[in-house]
């Protein structure tokens, strides 16, 4: 396996070398093959209820899909390999944004890789309270009405989250790769009921062509979720050195890539044909789809199907926490952060990070759905909308870190071109026109996200300034943390002493 050295590039001088470059690999083990590379990709990037989102958009929706698959996915895909390829430590575009950009970028890419994971977190723990509500209203039982009750099963799912990312990492790999098969059953399930659906004879409930419109009231605004829903693409490599062999970079982003386009196609072919338009919009169309494209067995393969999806998102919610508290892992190794963070327990997993990021995911929910809607007369209404504008704002700063990516590829280009040359992956233009298609496909992702609000309990106006001032905020938490942090980082210590400090 070819890595980057001082001896291979003479310009870069030995600053380049991150800390945790040199001793994560001396810390963590290496367990990760293959499959649960694929498996965890498709945790964080497949979130299969996004797609009723794309459906109620109507046909247009599958061009958005393929925009987004050519101008995001596969030139994210492309680069991801190549840097990966490069440099095969922990931490993903903090490592190759400092490797481009110098320390202050790398550290600003990874927090913004880093920050909207708080949230990601979260994310799960909505979805599984969604679905336990519609597996109640199919036994004609009404829960989890109160935001309150809500916050609860989330808070839940996030202790559920820190159990699994505290224990042995192959063990709770296994558990993830075993979700994974269950994940792509219940996928399936959705296409047959809109395949079974057709050949019955109904007509597909289609919302409106292929015309794309603006404006607050337009389906342009689509295009901004299509982009979120394929974040993360890098994140995979946030435990770069726990990766048992090289090839499996490659392999997790060709095949992974695969799945995920293949799923939200077949997720969104599902809800279009067999689902009623005013119904489309709402997650549990997925659900609904299945239930009406199986006719008489509908109800129990609905209930089924909850099961599944509720299952799934509870064990994904620890794929999130174990895969972004390697960032905060890393920060505390090359001292970005206080060296506590790095801390590793007996199962040689960060603890000190998955405990931190739980955290700080609980005080969010506890925001979001205990103390916002006491000033509410609707409660659900104002955590709903609490929920999506933090969502909407932290895809912007996620959004903005794979911009970082695309120009990390081109200076690295430059930068480390004998090493780029050795382990090129794809003929030079490749990356150039990636580069181009992301930056400019991140860039109208940003547009479309502000173009309309994604839930109508929100005027435009009123939009824009909620998600602009939390990404401004956002971006200068990150900016204060790193120059606060730079305290810590004056003090030089040995990779011994780095070692000792985390593992005792």
């Amino acid at each position: 396996m070819e890595t980057t050295t001082q001896a291979d590039e003479p310009i870069a001088s030995t600053n380049d070398v991150l800390p945790s470059e040199r001793i994560a690999k001396g810390i963590l083990p290496k367990v990760l093959n293959t499959f649960d590379m694929v498996a965890i990709y498709v945790a964080i990037v497949l979130f299969i209820t996004n797609a009723p989102g794309i459906a109620h958009a109507g046909m247009v929706g599958y061009l958005y899909w393929g925009l987004g698959f050519l101008m995001f996915l596969i030139p994210g895909a492309i680069v991801t390999g190549q840097l990966g390829k490069m440099f095969p430590g922990e931490g993903s575009i903090y490592l190759w944004t400092h490797k481009a950009l110098g320390p202050f970028m790398g550290f600003f890419a990874g927090f913004c890789a880093w920050w909207p994971g708080i949230l990601s977190i979260i994310v799960p723990g909505v979805v599984v309270v969604t679905f336990i509500q519609h597996l109640g209203s199919l036994l004609n039982a009404n829960w989890l009405a109160d935001p309150w009750q809500q916050g609860l099963i989330i808070l839940g799912v996030l202790a559920i989250s820190l159990a699994l990312s505290l224990i042995r990492f192959r063990l709770t790999q296994n558990i993830v790769s075993t979700v994974f098969v269950a994940y792509g059953g219940g996928i399936l399930l959705i296409g047959i009921a809109g395949l079974i659906w057709l050949l019955s004879g109904h007509s597909a409930n289609v919302a409106d062509g292929w015309q794309p419109t603006f404006g607050s009231s337009g389906n342009f605004t689509t295009f901004g979720f299509v982009i979120l829903a394929l974040l993360g693409i890098e994140v995979p490599l946030n435990m770069g050195v726990e990766i048992q062999h090289e090839r499996s970079i490659t392999r997790y982003l060709l095949w992974g890539s695969v799945v995920v386009m293949a799923a939200y196609l077949i997720a969104t072919f599902g809800v279009m044909m067999a689902v009623p338009v005013k119904d489309q919009v709402n997650t549990t169309a997925l659900a609904e789809a299945v239930q009406i494209g199986f006719g008489p067995a509908g109800k129990v393969l609905a209930i089924v199907f909850d099961l599944i999806i509720i299952g799934v998102f509870i064990f994904n919610a620890s794929v999130f926490n174990f895969s972004f508290g390697r960032l905060l892992f890393i920060s505390g190794l090359d001292r970005r952060l206080p060296a506590v963070v790095s801390k590793v327990n007996a199962n040689k997993v960060p603890w000190v990070a998955v405990v931190l990021q739980t955290a700080i995911a609980g005080l969010f929910v506890v925001a979001i759905f205990f103390v916002g809607p006491l000033f509410a007369k609707n409660s659900g209404d104002l955590a709903t909308l609490m929920y999506y504008i933090i969502l909407a704002g932290t895809n912007i700063i996620w959004t903005l870190s794979m911009m970082l990516l695309f120009i990390d590829v081109v200076v690295i280009r430059h930068k480390y071109y004998t090493v780029f040359s050795r382990i090129q992956q794809a003929p030079i233009w490749v990356f150039y026109l990636c580069s181009v298609l992301g930056l400019v496909a991140s860039l109208v992702g940003f547009y479309a996200t502000f173009t309309a609000p994604w839930v109508p309990l929100i005027d435009n106006t009123g939009w824009i300034i909620w998600i602009t001032a939390i990404a401004l905020v956002s971006l200068l938490i990150g900016v204060a943390t790193y120059f606060i942090g730079q305290r810590s980082i004056r003090s030089q210590s040995s990779d011994e002493d780095i070692i000792a400090s985390v593992t005792h």
